[in-house]
């Protein structure tokens, strides 16, 4: 399922480690517009070296993150204790969430796994996702458009999120601002996507 970004990882070329300012922006609205409940439980999907996961937590969420990769997740774990937080980093497959995954999540966080995945796989990603969710529980999501540009993610439209999301409401679905990242990104037309669960 991983095998580019593994490789990424090996060679040290990760572009998405590295976001600029309006796509922060914008992830910092979404994230505003998501109420923390008591004892919160929030789950960073591809969690990388754990920024976004920081973030969370930091706010007030009570953080699990989760990649498919050992080493980012090493580094996770050290950006973690520099940042002064508290979160689990798990060694998981996106689609076996609720083998190690708390359930009762009130929000989803899915930085660009879901738009590189095959139908059969992101069927078992939605299901995985439903087993660790509450109702009520919200969904953000960071997605290329559809299309073919191998090695990078052949992407998702928005019909393709809401069919594999069935029980969740897209609440927005607007464009990203990638406007200083590089040509690649840009010709993705990545987009915004929230949802909120019945």
């Amino acid at each position: 399922m991983n095998v580019p970004y593994h490789l990424a990882y090996k060679v040290g070329v990760t572009p998405w480690e590295h976001t600029g300012r309006g796509f922060d922006a914008q992830l910092s609205a979404l994230l505003d517009k998501v109420p923390i409940p008591e004892n919160g439980r929030a789950l960073d999907i591809g969690c990388g070296t754990g920024r976004h996961s920081i973030e969370m937590a930091e706010r007030g969420w009570h953080v699990t993150g989760v990649d498919s990769e050992q080493e980012p997740l090493d580094k996770a774990r050290i950006h973690a204790r520099e940042a002064g937080t508290t979160i689990r980093f798990l060694h998981e497959d996106a689609a076996d969430l609720h083998i190690a995954v708390d359930p009762g999540n009130m929000l989803v966080l899915d930085i660009g796994c879901f738009h590189g995945l095959n139908e059969h796989e992101r069927h078992a990603y939605a299901q995985s996702v439903n087993a660790v969710t509450a109702p009520g529980a919200s969904m953000i999501m960071f997605a290329f458009s559809h299309g073919h540009r191998w090695p990078m993610p052949h992407g998702v439209s928005r019909d393709d999120v809401v069919r594999h999301f069935d029980g969740w409401t897209m609440e927005s679905s607007d464009p990203a601002d990638v406007s200083d990242a590089g040509l690649p990104v840009r010709a993705a037309h990545p987009c915004w996507y929230h949802l909120v669960r019945h």
